[in-house]
């Protein structure tokens, strides 16, 4: 791929606070309308999600940095380890004429079972963060699964993420715990194309711990109850109890309590459960409007936010997403703000692609 930056530049200068896939597809794009971007990362490195919470497995390293090179090289300024009111101040990011909040969900959701201040119960994203920087820093020391039982709480994307890590950490068991039933083989009746599959899926995290450990790492209907530990403080194991889901009658599924109770031995469980919103320390220093889901709120179809010339995109908008959504969003916030910066937008619009052309007077 070769450079193409933009042949004339705007008078307008945007800042993009976050450089995980919406940050960095907004910045890409309001690059290309011709305006001066500056990128504020809080880590040490650029990518975000795609750098820290993806696996090298699954997302090459090399892959991050050819682009950012890319943009770099286009003329996109980037700057690292940068912390709103430790070295970056309010004052300065208002100094922009538009500024975009890009910086993903990643307030966990926790398990407040008995338990749960035990020593190695960790939530996914600090696991996987971990992992990565470790890898990136050339440590080879063991990682925090070796030869270790390890189980992980929750059944999405980022619990196949710790589960094919843990197995490439050198984990002597592997174990998904699942609360709801197992999914059927093929499609339920009524789960028609063009809606999700509901069918069970076998991704490359199940695949690996399979090829390793002879057995699929999902247990299904289980409800974790209590975090057990040993003597040093240590996690040891988890009691759980059997599920049946039953249809009430209004026809919804509810959890029935089996009464069936067994312990799991572990000492490493991580917690994948979910995200409950972004991290609050930029938005309350911003008093920036959130709404029900602790996203930050704009109006249905915008990225305003409840702060003139300040924008939102990505997961802090939408809630935890897919990487494509976020991309997807970063795009359209773009084109919001050069609307707003030049009255008119060159860039694409959903579903399409626009030619860019250069606008009179935009220099």
């Amino acid at each position: 791929m070769i450079a193409n930056p933009p042949v004339t530049r705007s008078k307008f200068r945007v800042a993009v606070v976050g450089s995980g896939p919406a940050g960095l597809a907004a910045a890409a794009q309001l690059n290309k309308a011709g305006h001066n971007v500056t990128v504020f990362e809080k880590n040490r490195k650029l990518g975000g999600l795609l750098r820290y919470g993806i696996p090298t497995m699954k997302l090459s390293q090399e892959i991050i940095d050819r682009r950012l090179k890319l943009m770099k090289d286009e003329g996109i300024q980037f700057l690292t380890n940068q912390n709103v009111g430790q070295n970056l101040s309010l004052e300065h990011l208002f100094s922009y004429d538009a500024i975009l909040i890009a910086i993903g969900s990643t307030k966990p959701r926790s398990l407040p079972i008995s338990g749960h201040h035990l020593k190695n119960i960790y939530f996914a994203m600090d696991y996987l963060e971990e992992a990565q920087k470790c890898q990136e820093d050339g440590d080879n020391a063991p990682g925090k699964a070796y030869d270790k039982d390890v189980i992980v709480i929750g059944g999405g994307d980022t619990g196949v993420d710790c589960i094919a890590t843990a197995v490439r950490q050198g984990a002597k068991s592997v174990t998904t715990l699942e609360l709801l039933n197992k999914p059927p083989h093929s499609r339920p009746v009524g789960n028609l194309w063009p809606q999700l599959s509901r069918a069970c899926k076998v991704e490359y995290g199940h695949a690996d711990v399979k090829a390793k450990f002879g057995a699929d790492p999902r247990q299904y209907n289980l409800l974790p109850k209590e975090f057990l530990g040993d003597s040093s403080g240590n996690v040891s194991g988890i009691l759980t109890e059997n599920v049946e889901w039953k249809r009430d009658a209004t026809g919804r599924w509810e959890a029935k309590e089996s009464n069936s109770e067994k312990i799991l031995k572990a000492d490493l469980v991580l917690l994948a459960l979910g995200y409950l919103g972004p991290e609050t320390d930029l938005l309350d220093s911003l008093k920036i409007k959130l709404n029900l889901r602790s996203n930050i709120e704009t109006p249905r179809g915008s990225y305003h936010t409840s702060i003139p010339r300040v924008y939102a995109a990505g997961d802090c908008r939408m809630g935890q997403s897919l990487v494509v959504n976020a991309i997807a969003e970063g795009r359209q916030a773009a084109r919001q703000i050069d609307e707003d910066l030049m009255n008119s937008s060159c860039l694409a619009g959903p579903g399409g692609v626009i030619p860019l052309v250069v606008q009179a007077g935009a220099a």
